[in-house]
């Protein structure tokens, strides 16, 4: 399967490395926070003598990062997080054009997918970036002796923070793991402005439907949810929120949003996303009650939001109505659209998120990766996160990098920060 070259690699077309080359370059000029830290690893080579496995979505960004880390003395080794999010064009670019290894393929089966885990693992990996966690989950799982090897892992989906927490918490985490999802610079903007636009864009290409006027259902009102619920309703939308936790469900309706449980909203959006994480938020009697023609997605990391096998047993007849678009006929007659086979919607119908927000996502990452390096055998096997001042400077960086100043206190100012004897 795919092409082969001197390389180790599996991807899908070698000849599509020059367009992939091009998409590479149009991303890296709305990512300066990056570019000035491949600047600095470049000379400073902070990976030299590491090799570094990183499952990750492969898109024009992630290259970015990629060819950062390769610029910092790691030895790389790419693997795709998902088997629909890969960029055929960008792997291409990555064998060809930068002398990576690359094993990805939109569309690759689940036997490839895990397959290609494995490569990952056999290239011996003494620093892992993860994207929902199955690259440490099955190290863990399958070769735990090989763990040893391994002194840090990064991880910056929702998803993949919860499994850690769940391995930390069952004291089966064998080495410290950076909670990069848990930067203010990374869930602030790459999950509230990344997700919502992207998420919408992905919807938007695969139906080509209006949303001025719909009632789109978001189902989670998480950081990702909140940036869905903002787009859909800056596209018109009328957008119903459906939560669990009460603290969430109060902020959507004080957002201006309609809150209430998924067995209520079913009957009445026209559109529905999942980003919440977790497993079968729409199930079976949600798509009993669904209205015909309803768009069902997800933009949570893994396609168990949905319970499409529910769906199926439902259902008398599917069939692609469109591409990444499956339409499943009810036993009353009404059909339901499910996009991207209920995969993360935003990187299988359209490009992911933008260049600008994954500037800041990918510094975080590039910095994690850092920060074990220099703190190799000293912290604890548990999640961390990057001190605060590196979250500042990020955000600072990227403040520079469009041109926008701040106000800075003054000393009168500090000192009554750190006073207590002023008052009324």
């Amino acid at each position: 399967m795919g092409n082969k070259t001197a390389l180790a690699c599996e991807i899908k077309d070698i000849e599509l490395a020059k367009l992939g080359k091009e998409r590479i370059e149009w991303a890296a000029v709305d990512m300066p926070v990056l570019k000035a830290i491949r600047e600095r690893f470049s000379k400073e080579l902070p990976f030299k003598g590491y090799r570094v496995s990183a499952c990750a979505h492969v898109t024009t960004e992630t290259a970015n990062l990629a060819i950062t880390l390769k610029a910092g003395g790691a030895d790389c080794v790419l693997i795709a997080s998902n088997p629909l999010s890969t960029q055929d064009d960008v792997a291409a670019s990555l064998v060809h054009d930068y002398q990576m290894s690359v094993y990805a393929i939109k569309g690759e089966d689940i036997p490839t997918y895990h397959k290609h885990i494995n490569v990952a693992l056999d290239h011996k990996p003494q620093l892992i970036i993860d994207d929902g966690s199955d690259l440490v989950a099955t190290l863990i799982q399958e070769r735990p002796s090989q763990a040893k090897e391994v002194f840090g892992s990064t991880e910056e989906t929702t998803t993949g923070i919860t499994r850690l927490h769940a391995m930390a918490r069952d004291g089966q985490l064998p080495f410290p793991a950076m909670a990069v999802n848990d930067a203010q610079t990374k869930h602030l903007f790459d999950n509230r402005y990344g997700t919502g636009q992207s998420t919408l864009d992905g919807i938007i290409r695969a139906t080509n439907r209006l949303l001025a006027g719909r009632n789109v259902v978001v189902l989670g009102y998480g950081w990702c949810g909140k940036g869905t619920a903002m787009r859909a309703r800056g596209m018109g939308a009328n957008v119903i929120v459906t939560e669990i936790n009460p603290v969430k469900a109060i902020e959507a309706v004080m957002d201006g949003f309609r809150v209430m449980p998924i067995e209520e909203a079913a009957p009445l959006g026209d559109v529905f996303i999942t980003v919440t994480g977790n497993r079968h938020v729409i199930d079976g009697p949600h798509f009993a009650k669904m209205r015909d023609g309803a768009i069902v997605c997800n933009s949570g990391h893994f396609d168990l939001e949905l319970n499409l096998e529910a769906l199926e047993k439902l259902s008398t007849n599917k069939r692609d109505s469109r591409h990444l678009v499956e339409e499943y006929t009810l036993k009353n007659g009404n059909r339901v659209h499910v996009l991207a086979q209920g995969r993360l919607v935003n990187l299988a119908c359209a490009e992911g998120h933008p260049a600008s927000v994954m500037d800041m996502s990918f510094a975080n990452q590039a910095l994690s990766l850092e920060y074990l390096v220099k703190n190799k055998g000293k912290l604890a096997n548990a999640l961390h996160t990057l001190p605060e001042s590196v979250d500042q400077e990020i955000a600072a960086l990227k403040l520079q990098s469009m041109g926008v100043k701040i106000d800075r206190l003054t000393p009168e100012m500090l000192e009554y920060m750190n006073s207590w004897r002023s008052g009324t």
